[in-house]
C-alpha cells in the first residue's frame, strides 16, 4: 500500500472510522491530530465522522549528537517519557537530555499557543478520544500522547494511524483501548517513504486544518 498524500491516507482511515461510529462502537468523539503531520489526516477523520478536531501537541526528545533519533518525548508541563532501552544502548542519562528537553518543551508551548489561538483544552471526560497521526515509526510520541490522555478521564482511548511498524503497533496496543493501523509492513524503515508526498507541513497547514474543521 502506498499512499498519494496524507489526505489520501486520512479519507482511508476515515472510512474505517466512520464504519466504527456507524456501529456505536465511537461514541461521542473528539479527533486530536499529533501534529504537524497528523493534521492533515486528522482533518479528514474528522470531516467523516463530524466530530471536532484539536491538537495535542508532542515533542520528540532527540539525541544530542542525532536529533532524529527519538529517546524521549514529552507533553506539556509533564516529565518526560524517556525509552530507557534507548538511553542504554547511547550511554546518555536524562540529566545528559536536560538542555533538550527544555528546548523542545519551550517550542511545545509556542506551538500550544499558536494552535490554540486562547482555546483551552478539549474535555474530554466521557468522550472517546481519537489520537491521530500520519504513521507510527517507533511509537514514542504517541505513548507519551495516550499516557497524557489518561489524566482527561476519556470514555475511551484509540490511535488511529494509516500506516505503521509492527513493533511500534504493538508497543502501543496496551497504551490504548484501541490502536487501528490500515499497513504494517514488515520492512517499515520510515513512515515517509509510504507516501507519494510526505512535503513537511507548516504551522499555517495546522492551523488552517484547525479552522476549516471549526468552521465546517
Amino acid at each position: 500500500m502506498q499512499f498519494r498524500d496524507r489526505r489520501q491516507a486520512g479519507r482511508e482511515l476515515a472510512e474505517v472510522l466512520r464504519t466504527r461510529r456507524e456501529k456505536g462502537e465511537l461514541p461521542d468523539p473528539v479527533v486530536l491530530a499529533l501534529p504537524r503531520g497528523g493534521a492533515a489526516v486528522a482533518e479528514e477523520v474528522a470531516r467523516a465522522l463530524d466530530a471536532p478536531l484539536d491538537v495535542l501537541v508532542v515533542r520528540k526528545i532527540g539525541a544530542p549528537f542525532q536529533p532524529e533519533f527519538g529517546v524521549g518525548a514529552l507533553v506539556g508541563e509533564e516529565d518526560p517519557l524517556f525509552d530507557e532501552d534507548a538511553l542504554g544502548r547511547l550511554g546518555l542519562t536524562e540529566r545528559d537530555l536536560a538542555v533538550v528537553v527544555q528546548r523542545e518543551r519551550t517550542e511545545l508551548h509556542r506551538r500550544e499557543r499558536l494552535y490554540r489561538e486562547g482555546r483551552p483544552a478539549p474535555e474530554l471526560r466521557g468522550r472517546t478520544a481519537i489520537v491521530v497521526d500520519d504513521g507510527l515509526a517507533t511509537g514514542g510520541t504517541a505513548r507519551a500522547a495516550l499516557r497524557s490522555l489518561r489524566r482527561a478521564s476519556p470514555r475511551r482511548t484509540v490511535l488511529a494511524v494509516p500506516v505503521g511498524s509492527p513493533e511500534a503497533v504493538s508497543l502501543l496496543r496496551p497504551e490504548a483501548d484501541e490502536v487501528i493501523c490500515l499497513y504494517q509492513p514488515a520492512a517499515f524503515m520510515a513512515v515517509g517513504l509510504w507516501y507519494d508526498d510526505f512535503e513537511q507541513l507548516t504551522d499555517a497547514d495546522v492551523l488552517r486544518a484547525l479552522h476549516t474543521a471549526a468552521g465546517r
